[in-house]
């Protein structure tokens, strides 16, 4: 006979199951698809300009650093939470780096994109079929992309497989406006018809208009987000300041001096980071993958 422990056991477990279906899982694959933090560094490097660099050995370099500087300060200032705050601001250095880059690069090509899609209309009205008007983008384009076009063209006449190769395309420009351009050009050359000319005309003056509004918001806001930095820097270089008289650093050894410098620390971050989500516009995302 079961006993009264068992039947309850079964019905608890019954009762979540039941409850679980009402809240329904993505797949995996759609979940990878969509980002994840080696995805979204993954592109950060692409449109750094790093593509040969992977995100692993980023990580294996924040570490290294990490590592190292944690040593240096640790034999300079005998203080081992002082040294943990360094160390930690070391190893962020790499990952800042290429998003900073990423960002910079971002920026320069948004006033490109719009010479791209023109020179994709010169050629369509030449008359060159739409895969021959991107692979001419690889001498009369902006020698920012000229690579990543040279290597469409390549690809188009090896294969032949106009989606294919636009969808390797898109992987190495890793960018939100280049997505939103490859998109509509795919759109194009699968629906057809004579509106490709207006399609791409009112796609270039939407980029031009965009280009120009985010580069007056952020030149007014960009004030904002240097506050925000020379905030939250000021007090670690005193700190750095104060390292060098060892005497002062004996109170930081206590529980006390722990923490007050992880207390220090949380409210530097969460400080910037309230500052710089205000001051600074939202980065597009890769939605159109």
């Amino acid at each position: 006979m079961i006993s009264p422990l068992v039947i309850g056991l079964l019905l608890g477990v019954g009762v979540f199951f039941v409850y679980w279906s009402f809240w329904p899982q993505e797949p995996k694959r759609a979940k990878d698809r969509q980002g994840g933090f080696m995805v979204e560094l993954r592109d950060h490097l692409t449109q750094a300009g790093y593509s040969s660099v992977s995100p692993g050995n980023v990580i294996v370099g924040s570490v290294v650093l990490f590592v190292v500087a944690f040593v240096m300060v640790l034999a300079t200032t005998r203080v081992v939470p002082i040294a943990l705050c360094f160390s930690l601001m070391a190893g962020a250095i790499p990952l800042s780096l290429v998003r900073m880059r990423a960002r910079k690069r971002r920026n320069k090509l948004r006033d490109l994109w719009p010479d791209v899609v023109d020179n994709i209309t010169s050629g369509v009205r030449a008359g060159l079929a739409l895969p021959e008007a991107l692979s001419q983008l690889a001498v009369r384009g902006p020698a920012e992309l000229r690579p990543a076009f040279a290597a469409f063209a390549q690809d188009y006449r090896t294969s032949g497989r106009f989606n294919d190769c636009l969808d390797r395309l898109k992987e190495r420009l890793s960018d939100p406006v280049g997505d939103r351009i490859v998109e509509s050009l795919r759109i194009a050359r699968e629906v057809g018809g004579s509106d490709l000319g207006k399609l791409l005309r009112t796609l270039s003056s939407f980029l031009r208009e965009d280009a120009r509004t985010r580069s007056e918001l952020e030149t007014r806001q960009s004030w904002t987000v240097n506050a925000a930095r020379l905030a939250a820097g000021a007090p670690w270089v005193i700190l750095g300041l104060l390292a060098l008289n060892g005497s002062s650093l004996a109170a930081y050894s206590s529980p006390t001096g722990w923490a007050v410098l992880a207390v220090g620390a949380g409210l530097c971050v969460v400080a910037y980071r309230a500052m710089v989500w205000i001051g600074r516009l939202p980065e597009e995302e890769r939605v159109l993958r």
